[in-house]
């Protein structure tokens, strides 16, 4: 039995963390210093397959992740979803710039479902990293990619990810409107106790996401919850769109835990200008509220918080230097 080809195996444990100046404010004092964040980026599978002379390549899926282990996350996610059976299924894996292009010649297919080969293959990225994996099947694997497809798109947690093609990261984004909302710093204080004391669901299981929409006086707007933090950020903006209160421009959204890139993108598709999170913002999170101007505050407890973006619209802050840029 031969192991499949793992190549530029290098990547596979890229360093999860970056840095970015920061704003910490404790009580009403704010300073500049550096947070760690965990790196999220997405990352493209690929799947080659058919017989020598018809061969195939489809974007299969899009899904953001902590990079490291990419090659393992491909091979998992074609074993789980039912595409292959064995690892002798797999003739290899490669970074998309080491697979074998070369080897598809004019007369072999490209791929179906109106997606095509990228000549600028090179050009999707974030940052420096590559991140496009592609795994060659052996010719003689049977391969239906139509329950794939279906449950891939359907069970999603996030908008972003059931594209097929990075290059969604870059169009599915509305139009920028300038932001106007602001808030104090000690009413942001007390959005977290205001949204646990909320959440009945959660005092009878202790185990749900919760999100919530506040005004800039500080009133709860809405609430939801889910086990899932996609999916209570789904249910709240959900209810706001059937309502017809979309865009919320006037609305901070308040998430339980982490704020991921799929919450920023879900605050961004309903208009939301403010973010604030009891947990960490992940890297790509941050790039987001920066580049689309959302407020976005993390680790929101009782005494402090981090703004990561748009402290100028968090009101009763007195500044502290101590020599770190923003």
């Amino acid at each position: 039995m031969n192991a499949p080809q793992i190549l530029d195996r290098t990547h596979q444990t890229d360093e999860p963390i970056s840095q970015t100046p920061v704003e910490r404010v404790t009580g009403s004092v704010s300073q500049h210093v550096l947070d760690n964040l965990a790196i999220e980026e997405p990352l493209e599978i690929q799947l080659a397959y058919g017989p020598p002379g018809s061969r195939k390549i489809r974007s299969i899926s899009v899904t953001m992740r902590t990079p490291g282990n990419d090659f393992d996350l491909a091979a998992g996610f074609l074993m789980t979803e039912g595409v292959i059976r064995d690892a002798n299924d797999i003739e290899q894996i490669a970074r998309a710039r080491d697979s074998f292009r070369d080897s598809f010649n004019e007369g072999e297919s490209t791929p179906q479902g109106g997606d095509s080969i990228p000549s600028g293959i090179d050009a999707l990225k974030l940052g420096s990293k590559q991140n496009i994996v592609r795994v060659d099947l052996a010719g003689d694997v049977e391969v239906n990619l139509g329950g794939l497809q279906r449950n891939f798109y359907t069970t999603s947690s996030c908008g972003i990810c059931g594209k097929a093609s990075l290059l969604a990261l870059r169009t599915v984004c509305p139009q920028r409107m300038p932001n106007n909302f602001r808030l104090d710093a000690q009413l942001l204080y007390r959005l977290p106790e205001r949204l646990r004391a909320s959440q009945g669901v959660f005092d009878r299981t202790g185990g749900l996401h919760a999100a919530a929409l506040f005004d800039s006086t500080g009133n709860l707007r809405s609430l939801r919850e889910d086990v899932g933090r996609h999916n209570a950020v789904d249910k709240l903006i959900g209810s706001e769109f059937l309502a017809d209160r979309t865009p919320l421009r006037d609305r901070l959204l308040l998430l339980s835990g982490r704020a991921s890139f799929e919450l920023l993108q879900k605050a961004l598709m309903g208009g939301i200008p403010m973010v604030a999170a009891v947990g960490a913002p992940s890297s790509l999170a941050v790039q987001v509220a920066k580049e689309f101007d959302i407020t976005l505050v993390g680790f929101l407890r009782q005494d402090h918080f981090n703004i990561y973006h748009g402290s100028e619209r968090i009101d009763g802050l007195t500044s502290e230097s101590n020599g770190v840029q923003e």
